[in-house]
């Protein structure tokens, strides 16, 4: 029953069903003298010479010992395979139910997908990881006659996405969304070039089918390219689908369009305009004009402004003051919030939660700030900017007061213009304002929270003279060498 090298070590006989042995001959582990697999185990079963080799020579004994054990239990070995009957059994068994197991629908994946990273992610990520696998299940949603429009099918994946209405019924409203959400195509379907080209769409365009924004792409792509990544590494795709297309350029790009841009005119007539906006006490505007004077004075972002404290605030009686910028407080919406508001609590943009950014402000937002807090106090946790009941300004409020103060402010042709659209913008022109006399890219960044490259790539546009001044360099050149005439 033993030998060496090569010569069998056991033998069973008897009769078996078709495919099957009991002719089989173990043989000792031999050497094979290559470094990667130094060792080799063979076997025969019904004349068929099977085998394998192993890194080390107690995997190869281990594997001998349990091929040993099946031939003394009176197991027949399959010939094609050289496995032991309840070897091929078992592998069966795991095929079968690995082919029974209902495949993963895209929508149930999300839900999986977003609950594990909820608890770590801030509320704007989460809402933008929404959005973005959104327009993903419009594309993987299986068409009908009666499907519900995409605009419903939106809002009941954004709905059914957040982890606390898990198990819940959905609104009446979409209910039939939700119910055909959840029977749409399962995640393996991704990997078809047909389908995928649906879902490239998706992330590049709009429910109205309008080219999406640059940096929505590149939101949407990014939230679907860690979603995949996710089901590599869980089994559930066997590769990204989205490494195979290029990134395309759609939208508009981010740099800043001239046209919104206010001179200091038109800045001065928007701030009294909104202090004209409300009922008889015009006391809704009147309460953002500093709100406003804090973007296009200072730079600040609207969610910085909404997040300033009077402690963050120096203001002298002469001279410039300052703002301490620590925290920003975005709006996101309820579902997306850990505390059930509207407005998220934040460190500032893109730096750690424990830094702050402090901005120098002219005396004259020193001024308005001064007679804002005289007027209105502090809301509560001591901002300075709130709505009449003290609590945050809400971006719904801010907007409407906007739009009703360019329409005091500015001519009724520039109305429908791109000028000053968006309170955003007073922070453009507050950029621009900066750029234009002359503040080195640098200092503007640093005081504005932004990468001196972002500065340069979105405001190259906006900086008045850059042409004349390059003319007038590249004339005394020519001069100096003697080719002007």
């Amino acid at each position: 029953m033993s030998g060496e090298n090569g010569t069998p070590v056991g033998r069973a006989r008897g009769s078996a069903r078709p495919g099957y042995s009991f002719d089989i001959k173990l043989w000792k582990v031999t050497k094979t003298g290559r470094k990667s697999s130094p060792y080799r185990l063979r076997w025969v079963v019904g004349g068929q010479v099977h085998g394998g080799t192993f890194t080390t020579s107690a995997l190869a004994d281990s594997r001998r010992a349990e091929l040993r054990q099946a031939m003394r239990r009176g197991e027949a070995f399959e010939i094609a395979s050289g496995l032991p009957e309840s070897e091929v059994r078992a592998a069966a068994e795991v095929a079968e139910a690995a082919a029974v197991k209902p495949a993963l629908r895209w929508f149930e994946f999300c839900r999986k997908y977003v609950a594990g990273r909820w608890r770590t992610s801030a509320a704007k990520t989460r809402e933008g990881m929404a959005d973005g696998l959104a327009a993903v299940a419009l594309a993987m949603v299986i068409r009908g006659s009666d499907t519900p429009e995409d605009a419903r099918l939106r809002l009941a994946f954004r709905w059914g996405i957040v982890p606390a209405n898990a198990g819940q019924d959905p609104p009446a409203e979409l209910k039939s969304a939700y119910e055909c959400l959840t029977a749409d195509r399962p995640v393996t379907d991704l990997l078809d070039p047909e389908v995928f080209e649906g879902v490239a769409y998706r992330l590049g365009y709009l429910l109205d089918g309008k080219p999406a924004a640059r940096e929505t792409y590149k939101r949407r792509r990014r939230a679907l390219n860690t979603a995949l990544e996710h089901a590599v590494a869980t089994g559930e795709l066997s590769e990204n689908p989205l490494q195979k297309i290029r990134k395309k350029q759609v939208g508009s790009s981010d740099v800043v369009d001239p046209r919104v841009l206010v001179n200091a005119v038109q800045g001065r007539q928007l701030l009294t305009a909104v202090s004209y906006v409300g009922s008889w006490d015009r006391s809704r505007g009147r309460r953002l004009v500093a709100f406003y004077a804090v973007q296009y004075y200072a730079g600040l972002r609207p969610a910085e402004a909404v997040g300033l404290r009077l402690s963050d605030c120096h203001l002298p009686e002469t001279g410039w003051g300052t703002l301490t910028l620590r925290e920003t407080r975005p709006v996101s919406g309820k579902q997306w919030t850990d505390s059930g508001e509207r407005h998220d609590r934040r460190g500032l943009k893109a730096r750690e939660a424990s830094t702050d950014r402090p901005v120098p402000i002219p005396p004259v937002l020193v001024t308005i700030l001064q007679a804002h807090l005289e007027t209105f106090g502090t809301a509560k946790e001591g901002r300075v900017f709130g709505n009449e009941r003290g609590g945050v300004v809400g971006s719904s409020t801010y907007w409407r007061v906007w739009e009703e103060a360019r329409v005091y402010a500015l001519p009724p042709d520039r109305v429908d213009s791109p000028l000053a659209g968006r309170p955003y913008d007073l922070r453009h022109a507050c950029i621009t304002r900066w750029l234009n006399a002359g503040v080195p890219i640098a200092e503007v960044a640093r005081r504005v929270g932004n990468s001196p490259e972002v500065i340069h790539r979105r405001y190259h546009g906006c900086i008045d003279g850059h042409e004349e001044a390059a003319n007038v360099k590249i004339t005394k050149a020519l001069e100096e060498e003697g080719d002007t005439t």
